[in-house]
């Protein structure tokens, strides 16, 4: 592929009591980036990490710190993550009163920003901020259900991927496209045939049970290596 996959293994699958283990098998498996989810318990109904555990975590590794906002109050998040010291901070546009405000809050602090959309969300929502931001979050589970194991991802997945790289390339932007939800051995290839360049992995893409990181690591490059576009 002509883009770089980047690869964003959620640290809410890792060992929620075991943090600094987990963070340390992923960066001995080669892994840069950690994705994190900040829940509020409104926007969607688990909150699996704090701001002060985010804050501790900060202080024992230097990866990058890809920081997803599921919340009804953006603003405060996009503050209080910018404080830790974060690369990148995506939030929702579905709970955005002011959306282009934090881009530029966001922009301002020199951190890549990105702006995720729910599974129905159109992406006509993105007509006029697209070539303001550095990366689209596309949902393709209802966000914060993943523990749910009958939560599939959407059927429409592999479309929306495929309309929003159009969308990217039609405008000659160097956008990132990240899917997260269900985001597994199976699915990968087509994903990143369809144009996604940014991997959220969790229970199904490289924390699978029964395995250790390191096995799954080799199966998550076998189901990279099998995407048309890599050949």
């Amino acid at each position: 592929m002509k883009n770089k996959i980047i690869l964003s293994p959620s640290i809410m699958c890792g060992d929620l009591v075991n943090l600094e283990r987990s963070i340390t098998e992923l960066t001995n498996i080669g892994m840069d980036t950690l994705h994190i989810d900040v829940i509020d318990g409104s926007f969607s109904p688990s909150m699996p990490l704090g701001i002060d555990t985010i804050k501790r975590m900060r202080e024992i590794t230097s990866m990058n710190f890809d920081i997803h906002i599921m919340s009804n109050d953006n603003e405060f998040f996009i503050g209080e993550m910018l404080k830790i010291g974060v690369e990148g901070i995506t939030f929702h546009h579905e709970t955005s009163l002011h959306v282009d405000r934090y881009i530029q809050l966001i922009k301002n602090a020199g951190t890549k920003v990105g702006v995720a959309l729910n599974p129905a969300t159109p992406l006509n929502v993105l007509d006029y901020i697209l070539p303001e931001i550095d990366r689209v979050c596309l949902m393709l589970i209802n966000p914060g259900f993943a523990t749910n194991k009958n939560e599939k991802q959407i059927p429409y997945a592999l479309k929306k991927v495929a309309d929003l790289r159009q969308l990217i390339d039609k405008q000659e932007l160097a956008v990132d496209i990240q899917v997260d939800g269900r985001v597994s051995l199976a699915t990968i290839p087509g994903l990143l045939d369809a144009g996604a360049t940014n991997l959220v992995l969790g229970s199904t893409g490289l924390f699978i049970a029964g395995n250790t990181l390191a096995e799954n690591r080799q199966l998550l490059a076998e189901a990279i290596g099998k995407a048309a576009s890599m050949k």
